[in-house]
């Protein structure tokens, strides 16, 4: 059963059956680029993502029919998975949907997608200024229920995942119910979707109808899901468990696009991470951060960009976080000379924290007056606690808003209020301010994973560039060969400020290997050799490389590739033009008079493509149903445009021949083609 392939790689493979690998980014509906904000480039695995989509829903041959459809979107944080899925809401409003719940577990996240969808004056507003389908003027609204919507909006109902549970099973007035998704086809978007798999990892055993019927919040989407039989849910998260059995079952023909954090990373969109563990006080380590911190504001500003680097400082515990806020707050208002002094004249210091002191140095910048300039960049009201469970709307705004130029915080504290839905770019350390480990055989706990999956948050990628010719979004200044580092390759990593604990930098490594934003570096295998070959000297000083076999799916090979029938194919007939020439003297050859005439090969008739095919085994129908599983009979691979039908041929002859081929001509071409 695992060998089974999973849609996403039915769907690449189809891809160079199709037009090739980049098939699916040419293939985006109109109505979706046209409409989303311009200020959000579009990059091509955002394209890949709303092809794939496209054609799964309009082409797909496997796309179960007559019954709801479920697409999930395995995606890297920091992706754009919220964009993905104001695209998809444009397409579908194409194909007639009106209706979208959008549902997750967090009420931040609800505020900030909210804010996405509807506020046309943030910085993060997803669509265009004007929103046009078919040539005509939509909105986009916010609505309590689907009972009496507007037929020509997109209407949206925001809700967490608890409340809808609530809503649903204990039905007030006015509020969303059970109804009001039989009557009305409705999309389901559900962001941090592994959240409701609750029911699907708990047990291997239970049946549907048991499953059906469990008060949970996985059986009351599935119960919306199955209302109507038109129903799409779209399921969005960075954190599927695929390696658990019943998820990876449960999502086998549904993930439609899988871009995790290891090719986001490869793909240059996110930060490269590094970890500097110190064996010193934390207040000392939350320095470390803040003179890299001021470094990196230091470069930009030195390059043109006004950017202000922010710096999280993570506690185990709500009440150890709110003692640091504390501790920060006065050790920073009574900052010297000598607290700096005492970083610099470290033995073991950092070589970048060695250059963060030259560069200071080297500007007639005086430790004094940097212990001064720091006391006004950190100060109390440029810090923001977010650790209570009611936080004020406007502190959920500021943490998502901290690359706006009117937002001043440079430092947060907090516990794990922003493991989840918290969008910052700007954010280029992260200080751990405890030394606990909860590893199991080897194995990193749940705190170190959550810890890593912050960093592959963290890790988002800062957009600026020096040259117009540069990626905005992307990495600019990794090292390649032995070229010298640029100083602004400060500004594409982040740092991870830790207690010197090996142990637990291992344990971190491997969380982050796992996570994909850091890659693995070697991975260990059995291999038998024959005993002489260990004899020999080439064993002892070489290396062995191990290939591995991969399956190769099919399911999703709908016909030739499109380059091959897109290709007119020339074939050169026999003329029978001869010529004579003395040998020793100077004759002027006299060139033979050649014409060129295409054919479709399928204008031969059949029983010559037959006949031909007759003379090559693979291509009995039995092999060819081996290389096209989706093929009929033999007729519909020559008539079938996705097949013969639509292949060309150029014959060139003499002009008598080519205007007139005879059967054996015909027969001539087919096999030679």
């Amino acid at each position: 059963m695992t060998d089974k392939p999973l849609l996403h790689e039915k769907l690449t493979t189809g891809a160079e059956f199709l037009g090739g690998s980049d098939f699916y980014q040419k293939n985006i509906p109109d109505c979706i680029a046209s409409n989303l904000n311009p200020n959000f480039q579009l990059r091509p695995y955002q394209f890949e993502a709303f092809g794939r989509f496209k054609y799964y829903m309009e082409s797909y041959p496997s796309r179960p029919k007559n019954t709801p459809t479920q697409a999930l979107y395995h995606m890297a944080t920091g992706s754009g998975k919220t964009l993905i899925m104001a695209g998809l809401m444009l397409y579908l409003y194409k194909q007639g949907y009106r209706n979208f719940l959008f549902f997750v577990n967090s009420t931040n996240i609800i505020n900030k997608t909210r804010d996405n969808f509807l506020n046309a004056i943030s910085s993060k507003y997803l669509f265009n200024e004007t929103v046009q389908v078919n040539n005509q003027q939509i909105r986009i609204k916010e609505v309590d229920n689907f009972q009496a919507t507007n037929p020509d909006d997109i209407n949206i109902v925001f809700s967490t995942i608890q409340g809808l549970h609530t809503r649903l099973n204990t039905p007030q007035e006015n509020s969303i119910t059970y109804d009001d998704f039989e009557s009305e086809k409705i999309v389901l978007i559900s962001d941090e979707a592994h959240h409701i798999n609750a029911e699907t990892k708990k047990t291997k055993d239970i049946n549907q109808a048991e499953l059906f019927d469990l008060n949970s919040w996985e059986s009351t989407v599935n119960k919306i899901f199955n209302a109507n039989n038109q129903n799409i849910l779209l399921e969005f998260t960075a954190t599927e468990d695929l390696t658990n059995e019943q998820i990876i079952e449960k999502y086998r023909d549904k993930i439609i696009f899988d871009y995790p954090l290891k090719s986001f990373r490869m793909d240059g969109y996110s930060k490269e991470v590094k970890v500097l563990q110190s064996d010193i006080q934390p207040f000392d380590r939350a320095l470390q951060a803040i003179l890299l911190s001021q470094f990196r504001r230091k470069i930009f500003e030195k390059h043109g960009w006004m950017i202000k680097p922010v710096i999280l400082f993570k506690s185990k515990k709500i009440k150890d976080s709110n003692a640091f806020l504390e501790e920060f707050i006065s050790k920073i208002k009574n900052l010297k000379e000598s607290d700096l002094a005492k970083i610099q004249s470290n033995p073991n210091l950092d070589s970048n924290l060695k250059k963060v002191f030259d560069y200071f140095q080297s500007n007639q910048i005086t430790l004094e007056n940097l212990a001064l300039e720091l006391q006004e960049e950190f100060s109390e009201n440029k810090c923001i606690s977010v650790n209570s469970k009611n936080e004020s709307e406007q502190k959920q705004i500021a943490v998502n808003t901290l690359e706006d130029s009117d937002n001043e915080y440079r430092a947060i504290f907090a516990v794990d209020k922003l493991n989840e839905g918290w969008d910052v770019l700007n954010l280029f350390d992260i200080v751990r301010l405890y030394d606990t480990r909860d590893a199991k055989s080897g194995k990193p706990g749940k705190t170190t994973l959550s810890e890593a999956q912050l960093i592959g948050r963290g890790a988002r990628y800062c957009p600026f560039r020096l040259e117009e010719d540069q990626p905005l979004y992307q990495r600019k200044y990794d090292i390649l060969n032995d070229e010298k580092e640029h100083d602004l390759k400060l500004c594409e990593e982040l740092y991870y400020h830790s207690a010197y604990n090996p142990r637990y930098i291992q344990e971190l490594h491997t969380a982050l290997e796992e996570i994909g934003i850091k890659a693995k570096t070697s991975r260990e295998c059995k291999l038998f050799l024959k005993p002489d070959f260990k004899d020999k000297s080439f064993y002892k000083i070489g290396m062995i490389f191990k290939n591995e076999r991969v399956k190769y799916a099919r399911e999703d090979v709908l016909g030739l590739n499109a380059s091959f029938i897109e290709t007119i194919h020339k074939i050169p007939l026999l003329s029978g033009y001869s010529q004579s020439l003395t040998v020793f003297e100077d004759e002027k050859q006299k060139q033979a008079n050649k014409k060129q005439k295409d054919y479709f090969i399928k204008s031969f008739g059949s029983s010559v493509i037959k006949k031909a095919l007759s003379k090559f085994p693979e291509y009995q129908f039995s092999s060819l149903k081996c290389f096209f599983p989706h093929l009929k009979s033999l007729s519909e691979f020559i008539e079938s445009d996705s097949y013969l039908g639509k292949i060309r041929i150029e014959v060139e002859g003499s002009e008598i021949v080519v205007n007139n081929l005879t059967q054996d001509n015909k027969l001539d071409c087919v096999v030679r083609l």
